[in-house]
């Protein structure tokens, strides 16, 4: 939202959760751009239509270009009189079919999508195979190469906990944020071909689960041991660590309240 704007909205007499589904593939991202289409400007297209009045929308995470969601939140205030229970479908009947509203509810006043939230979720897939699969080439990373899964989840085992993860951020942050944080889970599990990495934590950096997955594949294939990735993670430089991983392959997945 505007901080411009944040008061006359707040002036409104409803406050909107929405919890938001999307394909990321066609969008540049969730927030709101200029010059090319985020998932926040349609959103933001579509809502006046059932609200009857000029749509801001606060948003737990601004999920990159490529990034997929199965649980973003959203909040906005509104005078619009529509049920909440029928918001879902009234919303859906607008949007493409590649972004969905899974839920509504309406909220307290003092509801902040991004600054109510305590943790969020976020799963990475990644599949290892020969050959790719044009069924899967949307929602995960291809990956042809030899990889080993005991040693990537005892390099997972490293970042579990309170850490400066500045050899995992990306250069395009928010300025002055602090690189401490702690993830109370990081894992990963194989099904048949499927690599599914696994992050919980109270809050994440520009980039940050990416760069974790692109360090931790080099581990995998032999490039890296454990205890190098965590003298990566002790170093806090960013140039140590692996490339980006795909963005196609990571969900954002639940936020929690």
């Amino acid at each position: 939202m505007k901080s411009e704007h944040k008061e006359m909205m707040k002036r409104r007499r409803r406050n909107i959760r929405l919890t938001i589904a999307y394909d990321g593939t066609n969008y540049h991202g969730f927030q709101r751009q200029n010059r090319c289409v985020a998932v926040q400007n349609i959103l933001e297209e579509v809502l006046p239509a059932i609200f009857g009045d000029s749509i801001e929308l606060a948003a737990a995470g601004r999920t990159d270009a490529g990034v997929h969601a199965k649980g973003q939140v959203v909040n906005f205030f509104s005078d619009g009189i529509i049920p909440v229970e029928n918001i879902p479908r009234a919303a859906n009947r607008l949007l493409p079919n590649d972004i969905v509203v899974t839920e509504a509810q309406e909220v307290g006043r003092d509801f902040s999508a991004l600054h109510s939230a305590k943790s969020k979720t976020y799963i990475y897939k990644l599949h290892h195979s020969k050959i790719p699969d044009p069924f899967l080439r949307r929602y995960s990373w291809h990956y042809e190469y030899a990889l080993q899964l005991a040693p990537m989840r005892e390099a997972l085992g490293y970042i579990v906990g309170e850490h400066d993860f500045s050899a995992f951020r990306a250069a395009g942050g928010a300025p002055g944020m602090s690189p401490v944080r702690t993830l109370y889970e990081a894992d990963c599990h194989q099904e048949k071909d499927m690599y599914i990495f696994h992050f919980w934590g109270n809050g994440f950096l520009y980039h940050m689960v990416r760069n974790i997955v692109g360090t931790v594949v080099k581990v995998g294939n032999g490039k890296l041991s454990p205890l190098q990735f965590r003298e990566i993670l002790w170093g806090r430089d960013r140039n140590k660590a692996g490339k980006t991983a795909p963005a196609k392959g990571l969900v954002l997945w639940q936020v929690n309240y």
